[in-house]
């Protein structure tokens, strides 16, 4: 899928409800370890606003979050995120950001049911964070691609050096975003679609 087949969302915001010409909703996964950029990520590409289930961090949550090379993190998603992009005028994406903490992987059941793939988000800072991630989406069977998204501070690899530290396999799509900056965001979206198409062509 070209970039240039990309709507723009200010032309093709119709407020909250779907234009009559969408014929397929595709529902994708934005997931990634604890505060990775998931909730930012859905909410900059987000044509509606987005649905968010966050809460302030207390004291409480101390001995079960590790905050260790976190920047500023005062909230969390508990449950999920919820955003829609319109990418042509009948295809829509419907993206679930998925809380990164291990003690809501349960929840990772329902929102995985129905979805065609997930597009990972990793720090280079944290990567070793990333493989229980990984891991729970493998189980549930999902195709994904890789975003490296740009801390400012974090560490810079080349894109080699990052495959293989998270065992990528040869097909899978590594990108690099900054989840605050709607254009790079999207093509991060682009390389899992043009992914996910490629599978569906290869498995006709």
């Amino acid at each position: 899928m070209d970039s240039a087949q990309v709507s723009d969302r200010r032309a093709v915001g119709d407020g909250p409800y779907l234009r009559d010409t969408v014929r397929t909703a595709v529902k994708i996964l934005i997931v990634g370890h604890f505060a990775v950029g998931k909730t930012t990520y859905v909410g900059t590409l987000s044509e509606i606003r987005p649905l968010r289930t966050e809460e302030r961090m207390t004291q409480a949550g101390a001995t079960v979050d590790d905050l260790a090379g976190v920047r500023d993190k005062t909230t969390t998603t508990v449950a999920m995120d919820f955003g829609r992009l319109t990418l042509s005028d009948d295809l829509v994406l419907y993206l679930f950001g998925a809380p990164g903490q291990k003690r809501f992987t349960r929840l990772w059941n329902d929102l995985a049911r129905g979805a065609l793939g997930a597009l990972i988000l990793v720090d280079t800072a944290r990567l070793q964070e990333s493989f229980a991630v990984m891991d729970i989406v493998e189980k549930q069977g999902l195709p994904y691609a890789v975003a490296v998204n740009r801390f400012d501070g974090s560490p810079e690899f080349p894109a080699e050096e990052v495959r293989e530290a998270l065992d990528l396999a040869p097909s899978t799509p590594l990108v690099t975003c900054d989840a605050r900056e709607r254009t790079s965001s999207t093509h991060a979206l682009i390389a899992l679609v043009d992914h996910l198409l490629t599978l569906g062509q290869e498995a006709q």
